[in-house]
Formats: structure tokens, C-alpha cells, sequence
């Protein structure tokens, strides 16, 4: 185990023999570290913490530390991450509250880049980027594959489904629902992100059909029941992205971002 002489690993931390610690970090007492993992210079991580395999955390951030919900007591919550995420300078990652599930969770596979914050109780998913000071409140749910441009503002309880993106600088205080764009404060829909669609080889007769969705919701100016109502009889409907586009409408409890 690559444990630089000055750093501080409690020693009832369990870490696979072949992770790395850099000089000055710490790492406390209920922590658990994943095989091929690098922990650089000037880390801590807290808390009941447990880091899958070959994550990368970057200098001066902090990791499972107690969240700043004014609640919080001191119980013994949970952050866990998955594999493969390199979480870069400054960034901060809470545990949960015993008001929620009592654990934040992390995915796979993610790019936090310098000086992002994943707040309390967050469920966060898989192969998203979130670019610098992009901030995500308590509560939030991150879905898959989603891009958040810097100083992104993610209110909390808010849902950002998979495949959508938010403009630097957005405002979100409703929920996001799938493939869709959004950017301004307040944040508004700018259209589906068809280009990363096309980039991942999305069939066309799929994204035609994610057109006449996207029109229907954001252009007619329908009741959303009406409009849901009627993509559900359609025979688009029968594309699972149309489906998914849908139930994450239907999902909603905060209002979707029109």
C-alpha cells in the first residue's frame, strides 16, 4: 500500500492493499477504499465513507464530510461511490441525513471537475459531467449521462433525468426531464440534446420521434395531461426513448422546466 509517510489513515480504515495515498491527506476511521484507487495530496475523507475501485480524488477535496443541513446531528450517515469517478481540486461530496435515506450516493464512471459540490442525500448516477462550481443542493436525483456547464445551480429535491444538459450558469428549480436542454436563470427549455443523440448513433426515425414529442410538450401550448395523454395513444409511444421522455414527465413532483 503507496501511503505517503505524511499522511493520516486512521487505522481501522479498510483499504485495498493497492491504493494510493498522497502526502497530507486524511482519512478517518469509518472509511472504506476500493482496489486501485488514487487519493492525491491533501485530502480528507470522512465519515461512513465507502469508495469503490479506481476513483481518482484530486487535491484539497472533501470527501463524506457531515453536511451542512442545520438538522444534522451528528448521526452516522452514508456516502457511497461507485468506481471509475475522478473527482478534481476542491470539490466537496456530503453524506447524507436521517431526515432522507441516511446516505448520498455516487455512481459510476463521473467527471467532477474542480470545485463542484454534491450536497446531502443526493442520488447521483452514472458517466455524468459536472463542469466547475456546479452545485447540486440536498436531495437531488442525477440521472444518467447528464451534463451540467459550470456554476450550474441545482435546487434541492429537483430531478435531472439522463441525457439532459444544463447551460453554464443555469438555474434550476424544476425538474429536468429526459434528453432536454436547459439554460438561463430561471432555467428554460432550449430544445433536446438530438446532437448527442446523433454522436452516440441514435437511429433517425428515433429522434424524428423525439421531435414531434419535444413539440408537442414545449410548442402546442397544451395542458401537459392532455399532451402526455395523447403521446401515450400514439404509436411513437412504442419507442422506448419516447416512453422514457414521457414517464419522466409523468415522474415529476416539483413541475418540469417549460
Amino acid at each position: 500500500m503507496a501511503i505517503h509517510p505524511t499522511a493520516l489513515v486512521d487505522p481501522s480504515a479498510e483499504l485495498d492493499p493497492s491504493v494510493e495515498v498522497g502526502p497530507f491527506s486524511v482519512i478517518g476511521p469509518n472509511v472504506k477504499i476500493g482496489a486501485g484507487s488514487v487519493i492525491k495530496s491533501h485530502v480528507v475523507i470522512n465519515g461512513h465513507t465507502e469508495i469503490g475501485e479506481n476513483n481518482e480524488i484530486y487535491q484539497f477535496a472533501s470527501v463524506g464530510e457531515a453536511n451542512q443541513d442545520k438538522k444534522y446531528k451528528g448521526e452516522p450517515t452514508r456516502l457511497v461511490i461507485g468506481d471509475s469517478n475522478v473527482i478534481r481540486e476542491n470539490a466537496t461530496i456530503h453524506r447524507g441525513t436521517v431526515q432522507d435515506q441516511g446516505i448520498t450516493i455516487i455512481g459510476s464512471g463521473n467527471l467532477f471537475m474542480a470545485s463542484t459540490h454534491i450536497g446531502h442525500d443526493c442520488v447521483v448516477g452514472d458517466n455524468n459531467i459536472m463542469a466547475n462550481y456546479a452545485a447540486l443542493a440536498g436531495h437531488v436525483t442525477l440521472g444518467d449521462n447528464v451534463i451540467l456547464g459550470g456554476y450550474t445551480g441545482i435546487h434541492q429535491f429537483c430531478q435531472v433525468n439522463s441525457y439532459s444538459m444544463c447551460g453554464m450558469g443555469s438555474m434550476v428549480s424544476k425538474d429536468v426531464p429526459r434528453f432536454i436542454m436547459v439554460s438561463g436563470n430561471p432555467a428554460k427549455a432550449h430544445g433536446m440534446n438530438f446532437e448527442g443523440m446523433r454522436r452516440r448513433g441514435t437511429p433517425k426515425e428515433v429522434i424524428r420521434a423525439l421531435k414531434n414529442a419535444y413539440k408537442s410538450v414545449y410548442l402546442k401550448g397544451l395542458t401537459l395531461e392532455s399532451v402526455l395523454s395523447e403521446l401515450e395513444q400514439s404509436s411513437d409511444y412504442s419507442i422506448p426513448e419516447v416512453a422514457k421522455f414521457v414517464i419522466s414527465i409523468r415522474a415529476s413532483e416539483r413541475g418540469i422546466i417549460r
